[in-house]
C-alpha cells in the first residue's frame, strides 16, 4: 500500500518543492536588491536631485525602487536556471508576486489603505508597469540560463565522446602491441623448439664421410694367366 501512495504523492511533492523554490528565490531577491539599492540611493542621491528634469529624476528613482525585481530576480532566475530545470513563466510569476507581496504587507502595515490611494494612479500605474516588465526579464532570463545549460551539457557530452573515442583508440594500440608481443614470442619459441647439434657432435654426413674413409680399398683379383703353372713331369 505504500508504493501507490508515494507514486500517487510524488507529483505533489514535486509541485510543492518547486513552488517553494519560487517563493524563496523571490524573497532573496527582495532582500538582496533592497540592500543595493538602499546603497546606491545613498551614493547617488545627490546626482538625482542635479537633474534638471523631473521625469527623468522621477524615473531613476523608480528603476533604484524596483531595482530588486529589474536587476537582481533577472540574474537569480538565470543562474538557477543554469543548475535547474525550471518553467519560465510560472518562476517568473511567482517569484516576482513573491516579493510583490512583502513590499505591499509592509507599505499596508506603515501607512494603511490610504498610503495606496494617495500616491495616484500614475505612480500605481508605473509601478505595475516595472512589475511586468521584471516578470518579462525574468521569463527571459530562464529561457537564456536553460539555453546556456542545454549548451553547456552538450558540450560536455562532446568532450565525453572525444575521450571514449581516445581510450577506444588506445586500447586497439595496446591490444596491437600486445598481439605483436605475443607473435614475437611465439617466433622465439619456435626457435628454441627446433634441434641444434651438440657442440663436437658429429652430423649424419660427417659420420658417413669417416666410414666411407676407414673402409679398406678392395683389392683386384689375381688372373689365371698371371699364375705360374707348374712344370710337368
Amino acid at each position: 500500500m505504500s508504493t501507490p501512495k508515494k507514486v500517487v504523492l510524488e507529483p505533489l511533492r514535486v509541485r510543492v518543492r518547486r513552488l517553494q523554490f519560487t517563493a524563496g528565490l523571490g524573497f532573496l531577491s527582495l532582500v538582496l536588491g533592497s540592500i543595493l539599492s538602499a546603497a546606491l540611493t545613498v551614493r547617488l542621491v545627490g546626482r538625482i536631485e542635479a537633474l534638471p528634469l523631473v521625469a527623468l529624476r522621477f524615473g531613476v528613482a523608480l528603476v533604484l525602487q524596483n531595482l530588486w525585481l529589474l536587476v537582481v530576480l533577472p540574474l537569480l532566475c538565470y543562474g538557477a536556471a543554469r543548475v535547474i530545470e525550471l518553467r519560465p513563466w510560472p518562476t517568473a510569476l511567482g517569484a516576482a508576486f513573491t516579493g510583490q507581496f512583502f513590499i505591499l504587507a509592509l507599505e499596508f502595515v506603515q501607512d494603511g489603505v490610504d498610503g495606496w490611494l494617495e500616491r495616484g494612479w500614475l505612480f500605481t500605474a508605473l509601478q505595475w508597469g516595472a512589475f511586468a516588465g521584471g516578470v518579462v526579464l525574468s521569463q527571459r532570463a530562464v529561457v537564456w540560463g536553460r539555453a546556456a545549460a542545454g549548451k553547456q551539457a552538450q558540450q560536455a557530452q562532446q568532450q565525453a565522446d572525444a575521450r571514449k573515442d581516445e581510450y577506444a583508440e588506445f586500447l586497439r594500440e595496446a591490444e596491437r602491441a600486445g598481439e605483436k608481443s605475443a607473435q614475437r614470442e611465439a617466433s622465439k619459441s619456435g626457435e628454441q623448439a627446433v634441434p641444434q647439434p651438440a657442440p663436437g657432435a658429429e652430423s649424419p654426413e660427417q659420420r658417413s664421410e669417416a666410414q666411407s674413409e676407414t673402409q679398406p680399398e678392395a683389392q683386384p683379383e689375381a688372373r689365371s694367366e698371371d699364375v705360374p703353372k707348374a712344370p710337368a713331369v
